[in-house]
């Protein structure tokens, strides 16, 4: 059987972008069980309710939901347990430093295969007041209406 390569997405928290400012980004390996690889093969998780805390210089993930994979025995894993991030050192250093600061907290933003090993990007995340929300908003709808216009206007003038 070929090796998976390349990237492939399993879930994306969009929200996470909606709420937060993130201002630094990294990538996790995650310790998985066995039917935690096989539920996230078929696609399914979900990243919504999740954060991740530092303690004692590791990383853990919380109340990110991998379902129950169906055709798991007893065996099968609990859908929000704990899991520990894979990380550099010196990245769980700078992470610890920036959340001791406060209004910073680490989010999950997406949760992916690279070159077949699940993997996980993280953001340093800083909350945004409702009125940022708005502005980020009218600022991409505003984008949005001038692309509109531009291509509207190469239609137009373009090919005569």
């Amino acid at each position: 059987m070929a090796k998976e390569r390349g990237r492939r997405v399993i879930a994306q928290n969009r929200k996470a972008r909606h709420d937060y400012h993130i201002d630094d980004t990294f990538e996790a390996g995650l310790v998985l069980t066995g039917t935690e690889v096989k539920a996230l093969r078929a696609g399914r998780a979900s990243l919504v309710d999740g954060y991740a805390v530092v303690m004692n210089d590791e990383v853990w993930l919380q109340g990110v939901h991998i379902p129950e994979y169906s055709q798991g025995t007893w065996t099968n894993h609990a859908p929000r347990r704990t899991r520990k991030l894979l990380l550099h050192r010196k990245e769980i250093a700078e992470i610890g430093a920036a959340t001791r600061e406060s209004g910073i907290t680490i989010v999950p933003l997406a949760l992916y295969f690279k070159d077949g090993k699940a993997k996980i990007e993280i953001g340093l995340a800083r909350g945004k007041r409702e009125y940022d929300k708005r502005q980020t908003l009218a600022k991409r709808e505003a984008d949005r209406d001038a692309a509109r216009q531009m291509a509207e206007h190469n239609r137009s003038h373009g090919s005569v």
